[in-house]
């Protein structure tokens, strides 16, 4: 690889350190040419990138990027799944995908913002609802004590209600 090209890829790498949501560093040995093409495919389809990185290019685009905390990542082969939405996707869909295909990718770890994630926080990152999940149950969860209100001061007029149209019939019947 020449110099330019090196120098491109340490500066796109640098820029989608930056610039995503999440990343998440995978192991991928173990999957065969096809396996990483469809894995590839299937992440392309979320909105994540996914990229095999060498090590040594990887490790100065995390220090331009001023990620250093990063660099313990980068040992054995390593691909990254780089997400620029919401959070819990890219741990979700590459789940997912180690669930289906009982594929021998690991997860390594990761980070969003400046926070660093193990494997375990990855993880339970990826059993997270999403977020239209989340704020469905907040709001099914607000709407239970509201509707209870309604009825508590529902009640004492519907018991008139009631009994105007009990005396009503009462009165046609004579």
């Amino acid at each position: 690889m020449s110099k330019e090209k090196k120098a491109e890829t340490i500066d796109k790498l640098k820029e989608a350190i930056a610039g995503c949501s999440v990343a998440i560093f995978t192991d991928y040995r173990g999957l065969s040419a096809s396996e990483a093409n469809a894995l590839r495919n299937k992440l392309r389809a979320s909105g994540i990138e996914y990229r095999v990185v060498k090590n040594t290019l990887a490790r100065f685009a995390v220090e331009r990027a001023g990620r250093d905390d990063l660099v313990s990542f980068f040992e054995g082969p390593v691909a990254i799944a780089f997400g620029y939405g919401e959070i819990t996707e890219p741990a979700r869909a590459l789940a997912d995908y180690i669930d289906a295909t009982k594929a021998t990718l690991s997860v390594k770890g990761g980070f969003f913002g400046d926070s660093l994630l193990t494997a375990d926080d990855v993880e339970a990152l990826a059993k997270v609802p999403s977020r239209e999940v989340l704020i469905a149950r907040v709001v099914g969860g607000l709407q239970g004590p509201i509707a209870t209100l309604v009825n508590y001061f529902n009640a004492p007029i519907r018991g008139v209600m009631f009994g105007l149209q009990a005396r009503i019939q009462q009165l046609e019947g004579e």
